[in-house]
């Protein structure tokens, strides 16, 4: 057991492979600013080392013996919610586990380390510590059931959309699986097409959009290149390339790109954003989550000069406000509001169009 150094963020790795915990444990304890204080093979000696230890952050296998990683979670944030870095494997089965634990209040995820990744090893580095260091300072946003439908909801009006021209565009990043779920989830099979970008790992997207499909009343898919945006419908960016608007005649289709990333990313929400100012102008509506860095604020910025509607996720709401809190800095959201508002702000009429359209006589 180490003795916690003041100032430092300490950490606990639980991890039922001896390699991996050796080596997460030298990337994080090769930092300053981070104190491995513990390692645990399983859930239970989990449990025992939360309790005498008091980390400040977990990174947790999700497939472990004896009880796995979900269910631990799910006691965890029961219990003893705590900032939580999920380690998952690059499968189907590793992707799906992965939503399930983003969904159940695990801040942020990595990719299992590969025990061969000796070329890339500086890139993991990077990428483990900055999440780690991300989900000390992340808000530990309240989970709550699904809601029911949008048109079974008791003492609420069904939300409805007048608009059909409509284009949304919505962009996320840490904690944003979670978020986007939140907003699909009210809105109601006449909403207009939806665009979404939440910055995912190969191997992750299709899985994602699958979950988002099993749980609202839209269509949603992974986009495909050329794909026709309709009403109901909701396209998610495929991992690693950018997903773009493209007008044609009186049709938007979906465009998918392989240039280079954008604010770190691809796919960007910046890219997004930037594609529905030139080709949907005052047609569209911007939305951008919770996540880190800046990704998405100049887009945001563009769409609302050209007349687009523009909404960024409260602080208070969000896991972390970097995204949304940058947009708003730009001045580029119209609107600030908390997740559970957000999907009624969808459907609400536009009176500044309203307003534009009798300036102009």
């Amino acid at each position: 057991m180490n003795t916690a150094i003041p100032g430092r963020i300490k950490v606990l790795i639980v991890d039922d492979s001896a390699l991996v915990r050796a080596l997460l444990s030298r990337i994080l304890g090769g930092d300053p600013a981070l104190q491995v204080v513990g390692t645990a093979p399983d859930a239970f000696a989990a449990r025992e080392k939360i309790k005498t230890l008091n980390p400040d952050v977990l990174t947790l296998d999700v497939e472990m013996p004896r009880m796995d990683g979900l269910q631990f979670l799910r006691n965890l944030m029961r219990l003893r919610p705590m900032p939580v870095v999920m380690c998952s494997s690059l499968t189907a089965r590793g992707a799906e586990v992965t939503l399930a634990a983003l969904e159940l209040g695990a801040v942020d995820f990595v990719t299992k380390p590969r025990l061969d990744l000796a070329h890339d090893i500086e890139a993991y580095a990077t990428e483990l510590i900055g999440k780690v260091k991300l989900a000390a300072g992340a808000r530990l946003v309240a989970r709550y059931p699904s809601p029911p439908g949008p048109n079974q909801r008791s003492g609420a009006q069904p939300l409805h959309f007048s608009n059909s021209r409509l284009i949304v565009g919505i962009g996320a990043s840490t904690g944003g699986t979670e978020a986007i779920r939140r907003v699909l989830e009210r809105l109601p099979p006449d909403a207009p097409g939806i665009l979404v970008t939440q910055h995912l790992p190969r191997g992750f997207s299709a899985p994602f959009a699958a979950r988002l499909n099993g749980c609202t009343p839209l269509r949603v898919q992974e986009a495909t290149h050329g794909a026709v945006i309709l009403p109901g419908h909701v396209f998610i960016a495929p991992a690693n390339r950018h997903l773009l608007v493209q007008r044609e005649a009186a049709r938007y289709r979906c465009w998918l790109s392989d240039a280079p990333p954008v604010n770190r990313h691809r796919p960007s929400v910046d890219v997004l954003f930037g594609s529905m100012a030139e080709q949907v102008g005052e047609h569209a509506v911007g939305v951008i989550l919770t996540g880190m860095g800046c990704d998405g604020a100049h887009g945001l910025r563009r769409m609302r000069e050209r007349g687009a509607r523009t909404i960024a996720q409260d602080e208070s709401s969000s896991v972390v406000w970097g995204m949304p809190g940058a947009a708003v800095a730009l001045d580029a959201a119209q609107r600030i509001l908390p997740l559970d508002q957000i999907a009624a702000a969808l459907a609400a009429p536009d009176d500044s169009r309203i307003e534009r359209r009798a300036a102009r006589g």
